[in-house]
């Protein structure tokens, strides 16, 4: 498994449509067999700050897979109007975790 963190700082005017875009793109993530999880962090205090995290059966499935399926097509068109809006987008693999069962 590897970890997609994808950082973005939206001015506050184009929140909103932000986060919809993400509830509609969050859809093909799901219908993808390489999306294991996904979740949306919004900064308390920057606001304008979000935090997309997405967890993904390996590095391969994300790039080869989930990249040239149509669900990707479909997610990238939502969401495109947000890339410029990107300030990092990396791949992490992770080396240490705890939950609370």
């Amino acid at each position: 498994m590897v970890v997609e963190y994808i950082r973005y700082d939206v001015p506050a005017e184009r929140a909103g449509a932000f986060l919809e875009a993400y509830q509609l793109a969050g859809e093909h993530l799901r219908a993808s067999s390489h999306c294991l999880r996904y979740e949306v962090s919004r900064g308390v205090e920057e606001p304008h700050h979000f935090v997309v995290r997405i967890e993904w059966d390996s590095e391969e499935g994300h790039l080869q897979g989930f990249r040239r399926s149509p669900e990707f097509r479909k997610f990238f068109a939502l969401i495109k109007p947000f890339v410029s809006d990107i300030q990092e987008m990396k791949h992490y693999r992770v080396e240490s975790a705890w939950s609370r069962p």
